[in-house]
């Protein structure tokens, strides 16, 4: 007779439920693989930050600390996200436990609200639209406006504060550069040789694999 039924009306409630927890725990292990990867990958950004400050490339060393910053707002959104993610979670979870007194699924502003917001991310964005769709079918989300799912959050990678690079270089070199917002000079000057050849290119691998991770 179940399998009847699911054949006429499709899935329970609690299967839908259940298959939507399972599918966000999954997206949650996935922010985690992408912090930890974006986590060694800083690392060695920060290590080339300080062998570029020994030899006095302030440029260099400058544009890698603009991409730790970069690197370190990611993970801080990656974390918000999977934070949502629990939250989504929690919310069908309370669904479920009213599913069995009513019968059905109840609309939630709530999950439509983490739902739009987790959209925007590009590492579970495909994922949360299925998903928001297969909700919305159920009758817990209203129909998603495009506007709102517009990546918004690019523009102010354009102004990072410059404060916050400072910082970043202050803390690696020991104070050599980024004290009070600007940048030191007293740094003996690279000669230009094959040396410079060599750091410009580890400088754009590193730079490579960070945008790797941040564009997902």
């Amino acid at each position: 007779m179940q399998t009847i039924n699911r054949f006429l009306y499709g899935p329970t409630p609690e299967e839908k439920v259940r298959a939507w927890q399972a599918k966000l725990r999954q997206e949650s292990r996935k922010l985690d693989r992408d912090m930890r990867q974006l986590e060694v990958e800083t690392g060695k950004a920060r290590n080339t930050v300080k062998q570029l400050a020994k030899k006095g490339d302030v440029k260099s060393a400058r544009i890698l600390a603009r991409e730790i910053v970069r690197s370190q707002r990611q993970k801080d959104r990656l974390s918000v996200s999977k934070a949502r993610l629990g939250s989504i979670e929690m919310q069908l979870q309370q669904q479920l436990s009213m599913a069995k007194f009513t019968g059905a699924l109840q609309k939630s502003t709530e999950i439509m609200k983490l739902s739009n917001s987790l959209v925007k991310l590009p590492q579970v964005s495909q994922s949360m639209r299925e998903m928001s769709m297969e909700m919305t079918k159920a009758g817990i989300l209203e129909e998603m406006m495009d506007d709102t799912l517009a990546l918004d959050d690019d523009d102010e990678l354009e102004e990072e504060a410059d404060e916050e690079v400072d910082k970043v270089l202050f803390q690696l070199t020991d104070g050599k550069l980024g004290q009070a917002g600007t940048v030191s000079t007293e740094l003996p000057s690279v000669e230009q040789s094959i040396e410079d050849e060599e750091i410009e290119r580890n400088l754009e691998k590193y730079r490579q694999q960070l945008n790797g991770i941040l564009s997902g």
